[in-house]
């Protein structure tokens, strides 16, 4: 894959870029690590210049963003809780619950988009919960732009900075993925813990 993502972005410079990092927040498996900093080597040896580089890979990831907050619209709440109506039962889940997770989105869901847009695979997915709770759009486009000229700066100056060592920054990357990861992961089962022991307490 990266010899395919790096040979396209050869071939049509910013327009590349542009089309590799939307389809990268839309599919989140394609690695933004590779495509930001190549694009940041790319401007040690054609006319590509930094600035352009992270303007363009911000227009598409924003633009991939929109793409998926879209999909979470359609999604919405009121779906969500048809489902869990009908198949809550089997991990524990009342529509309470959704509609409790939705007034904290609602409450905290402009900083969460904000630092997960620095989170690799999160950076992409986080954008279908903030469509689902109909986060202000305006204010979605806001943090998600912010966040995303962040994470896009930095690893463009650093593929600049390393010129043909790019690549030792995807393997570090990697590892700050491997934590991110852990730490989501950490989340995730304490929030399962709560789910499945609250009925107990109350009981």
């Amino acid at each position: 894959m990266e010899n395919w993502i790096t040979g396209l972005m050869e071939q049509f410079g910013y327009f590349g870029v542009f089309i590799m990092i939307c389809l990268e927040n839309v599919f989140p498996p394609i690695p933004s690590e590779v495509i930001l900093t190549f694009g940041g080597f790319m401007t040690t040896h054609t006319k590509m210049t930094v600035l352009g580089v992270i303007f363009a890979a911000t227009v598409g990831s924003v633009l991939g963003a929109v793409i998926l907050y879209g999909i979470g619209r359609w999604l919405d709440v009121e779906k969500l809780e048809r489902i869990v109506d009908r198949w809550g039962y089997i991990l524990r889940v009342k529509k309470e619950d959704v509609q409790r997770a939705d007034r904290w989105f609602q409450k905290y869901g402009y900083w969460t988009v904000f630092f997960c847009r620095m989170v690799p695979l999160i950076r992409s997915l986080i954008s279908i919960p903030a469509g689902m709770a109909h986060m202000n759009f305006p204010l979605f486009l806001f943090f998600t732009t912010i966040g995303t000229v962040i994470w896009n700066a930095i690893l463009v100056g650093l593929g600049a900075k390393l010129g043909a060592s790019w690549e030792t920054i995807v393997h570090y990357m990697d590892i700050y993925s491997n934590i991110a990861y852990a730490i989501i992961g950490i989340a995730i089962v304490a929030v399962l813990i709560y789910f499945f022991r609250r009925p107990k307490k109350q009981g």
